[in-house]
């Protein structure tokens, strides 16, 4: 069985420790490199091109958000997950706009990075229940301003692009599952969010938790 392999970025030495021996344990994953800050981890990730990421946000050298940033344009299939203390909106807001596909709190149990670490695996997004539920309360709470006799329809393709792309899958991938055009497929995503009023991957996000799309939700 092949397994997972995980880079491990975070500048402290302990908690790669503790890290390290969680992943490792596990019989389908395993950690295939580590770095103590955000210049040398996007270094070597681009050299060994791990299936996986896991950065911490307040890496010296180059934070979290900026080296995700750099890797998605480089290694665009990569799969990142934020490890941080940080509950705040913001940061969760700015870190889905650089790419992040998990976005797991250092503060939670153990279980919730190696379930995170199997969801992004395939091919899924993961966030921590406890940024989860604030996400679905803000979006709940802005929807429940609009004139609820406005009912929203969306096509059933509109509906099935929507929740793909909300789950990671790329245009690309999309229209090859349903025989489509990128083109179509883009389409498809544009009339959905203009819609359901969705402005940003954040409202994207929101919608997808609140919908049930996601792990984590």
């Amino acid at each position: 069985m092949n397994k997972t392999r995980i880079f491990l970025a975070d500048d402290h030495a302990v908690l790669r420790q503790g890290l390290r021996l969680l992943i490792n344990a596990q019989t389908d994953m395993e950690v295939a490199g580590e770095a103590a800050d955000g210049r040398t981890a996007l270094r070597l990730i681009i050299e060994q091109q791990p299936d996986i990421a896991i950065l911490d946000v307040s890496m010296p050298d180059l934070n979290g958000q900026k080296t995700t940033e750099q890797l998605k344009i480089r290694l665009p299939n990569l799969k990142i997950i934020t490890l941080t203390r940080h509950t705040e909106r913001s940061y969760l807001q700015q870190l889905l706009h650089a790419g992040v596909d998990g976005y797991i709190l250092k503060q939670s149990d153990s279980d919730e990075l190696i379930r995170a670490i199997r969801a992004v695996a395939a091919n899924g997004k993961y966030l921590d229940p406890a940024v989860s539920n604030k996400l679905i309360g803000n979006y709940a709470g802005r929807i429940s301003t609009r004139n609820s006799s406005i009912e929203v329809s969306l096509t059933e393709r509109e509906g099935e692009v929507l929740q793909l792309i909300a789950q990671g899958y790329s245009n690309k991938e999309i229209a090859a599952r349903f025989a489509l055009s990128v083109k179509t497929v883009e389409a498809h995503k544009a009339n959905a969010m203009k819609k359901l009023e969705l402005y940003s991957r954040v409202d994207l996000i929101q919608y997808a938790l609140l919908q049930g799309w996601l792990q984590g939700s």
